[in-house]
């Protein structure tokens, strides 16, 4: 039975509960559906699965988007209920009658909605009924299908000695008056395919037998039509000029040594330190400081193209209709008026490097905001849906709690006690560089770093990370190779309390998403340290795989934690976003399937080129 049926405005105001219903849910699944789901452009999903603690939930739900009004049913997932969808929709049609935007009380609405339930289980009993009758039906004719073949079996082991003595013109015959016999016998119409009874049918019923079938004198004409082609190619090919013979260069021997300079090499001095002088980025700011300026040649080229749009269709569809239409307005968008404006937008977002099951949803989900709702006046629906993507991809984009990590800092400080960040990722990603980046960052806010070197499989990791701290001047915390990365992060840790450091950034070695051994001994690392910020560190040109990266990087870090309460990934840190031009759409893919924001985008090669995300400059790009 239904658990509870919630009647509520888009804006969080409920409108009616049914109190007969009246029980106590477990959990929170309808904020947590709120949150998860109906916020972050997931409501295209048919249903939504709610797990705790001694019970697991199923939620469907559905909009009046005219009216603004979502309809939430709530279920225990073992029932299966079959009638929910339709009482969804009558609820929705009865209660669009009777809703007034003043009035906020609805008692009247119980009587209705106990008649209504009683309707969509009557429905859904009838259902179960006509399945099993259904059911009996097809057992029987399967039963009947079999005794025909065995009749058919006897009835050719019989005949046999007749078929074969028998002259050709008499085959058929034969055969057509063996079918009849068995088809009047068994009181059936229909013979088994298979059965040796038919025998040799004659050519016109192959004919309509075999009208689904490839025919092989066309296979034989297409190879014809290929070889053909071929032949053409293979004499264009053959009228090519023969290539120049290249004769090697006597090799010219000079005893003078090169001037140009092979040792690239730091300088040392007498006692072997390496003289290191801090580079000249060091002395400029930090682009996350910067705020950035969008130019306004996107919103011309946007504007250019909608009027491109705009004469298109007025073409297709004709300058009356189109005016009339526009004026009046259409009475309620439906699926169909939807879908070819949402499949041009899918396309658009897959060229610009979204996933295609992202973009999937996303445009589901704007089709669900978006129908049954009313069309203005003087506008178009293309526009519509754009303006309707838009605001979800912001929505999308727009991180949901404060990343303000400076502040965060502080207040760790506060507690004296390291702020802890560990740098996690897939395989040459740029894990080591961007932590130098931010270190760099946190240096100029006059913050104390120290950077741990818990990269102890690859070979010249620790010598990578030693370069940028002695450049940047801020201490190493280092223990070798083959050691455990767990246990060197815990001693880091500790020896940034003891030296008074605010914060510690934690490098790690790149690893598979699939790579078992690997993610359990960071699984371990997250556990053993509780660090405060796990930052994903991913590529910027990555497409489809970011869904697979992040979906495993989150499935692993859960499924091989020991704590009942595993951490995820806290954000993300997009490199190598300069090489993408506009195919920034792995930033929302990313987004999209952790609900994790970027809190940091890599732009270049020196300590200042790292940058917040312009959520207004990605969403323009995308829908451009």
């Amino acid at each position: 039975m239904l658990e509870q049926l919630l009647i509520f405005t888009r804006g969080g105001l409920i409108l009616w509960t049914c109190k007969e219903l009246g029980n106590a849910l477990k959990g929170s699944p309808i904020d947590t559906l709120i949150r998860s789901c109906l916020l972050e452009e997931r409501s295209g999903a048919a249903s939504y699965n709610y797990d705790a603690p001694g019970a697991a939930y199923t939620l469907k739900w559905t909009f009046h988007n005219e009216l603004g009004l979502v309809f939430v049913a709530v279920y225990q997932r073992f029932l299966h209920l079959l009638y929910v969808d339709e009482l969804l929709t009558m609820v929705k049609r009865e209660f669009a009658e009777i809703y007034d935007p003043k009035q906020t009380v609805y008692n009247d609405f119980d009587d209705i909605f106990r008649q209504l339930r009683k309707e969509a289980e009557a429905r859904s009993e009838e259902m179960k009924k006509s399945k099993q009758v259904n059911q009996l039906t097809n057992n029987n004719i399967s039963k009947k299908q079999g005794q025909v073949q065995k009749s058919g079996l006897k009835g050719g082991n019989k005949n046999k000695v007749g078929d074969e003595s028998g002259n050709d013109s008499g085959d058929g015959k034969h055969s057509s008056g063996r079918k009849m016999e068995n088809g009047n016998a068994n009181g059936n119409n229909f013979v088994s395919a298979g059965s040796p009874a038919v025998g040799v049918v004659n050519s016109k019923e192959n004919v309509s037998s075999n009208n689904g079938a490839f025919d092989v004198n066309k296979l034989q004409k297409l190879r014809a039509k290929g070889g053909k082609k071929t032949d053409t190619v293979v004499n264009k090919g053959s009228k090519e000029e023969p290539k120049q013979k290249i004769t090697k260069k006597n090799r010219v021997w000079n005893d003078s040594p090169s001037e140009s300079k092979l040792d690239f090499t730091d300088p040392m001095s007498e006692n072997g330190d390496e003289n290191i002088a801090v580079v000249a980025a060091v002395k400029g700011e930090s682009m996350m400081d910067k705020d950035e300026i969008i130019s306004s040649e996107s919103e011309t080229e946007e504007e250019a193209e909608t009027g491109k749009d705009n004469k298109t269709e007025t073409k297709t569809k004709g300058w009356f209709s189109s005016m009339f239409q526009s004026i009046a307005g259409k009475a309620n968008l439906e699926k169909a008026d939807l879908e070819p404006a949402l499949k041009a937008l899918k396309d658009r977002l897959m060229t610009k490097n979204v996933a295609e099951e992202i973009a999937e949803k996303l445009c589901e989900s704007v089709s669900a905001s978006l129908e049954g709702r009313k069309l203005a006046s003087f506008t178009r629906i293309s526009s519509t849906v754009q303006a309707a993507m838009e605001e979800a991809l912001v929505r999308i984009l727009t991180p949901k709690r404060s990343i303000d990590i400076l502040r965060d800092v502080h207040a760790a400080k506060e507690q004296r006690k390291p702020y802890v960040v560990v740098f996690v990722g897939v395989n040459g990603v740029g894990k080591s560089t961007n932590l130098a980046k931010v270190a760099y960052w946190l240096l100029q806010h006059e913050i104390k770093v120290m950077m741990a070197a818990c990269d102890t499989f690859r070979s010249g990791a620790v010598e990578q990370l030693r370069t940028h701290a002695r450049r940047l001047q801020i201490p190493i915390f280092e223990k070798g190779y083959e050691k455990d990365p767990a246990i060197v992060a815990k001693e880091a840790i500790q020896e940034a309390a003891r030296n008074g450091s605010d914060v510690v950034l934690v490098d790690t070695a790149g690893r598979m998403q699939d790579n078992e051994p690997l993610m359990r001994a960071l699984s371990k690392l997250i556990y053993l340290n509780n660090p405060d910020l796990v930052l994903f560190v991913g590529e910027a040109l990555v497409g489809n795989d970011a869904v697979d990266q992040l979906m495993k990087f989150n499935q692993k870090l859960g499924d091989l934690s020991t704590s009942s309460n595993p951490r995820l990934i806290d954000g993300i840190l997009l490199t190598k976003f300069d090489t993408i031009d506009d195919k920034v759409g792995a930033a929302l893919s990313m987004v999209y399937v952790s609900g994790a924001p970027v809190m940091f985008v890599g732009c270049g090669q020196s300590y200042t080129d790292l940058k917040k995300l312009n959520v207004k400059s990605i969403v323009k790009t995308l829908l451009k």
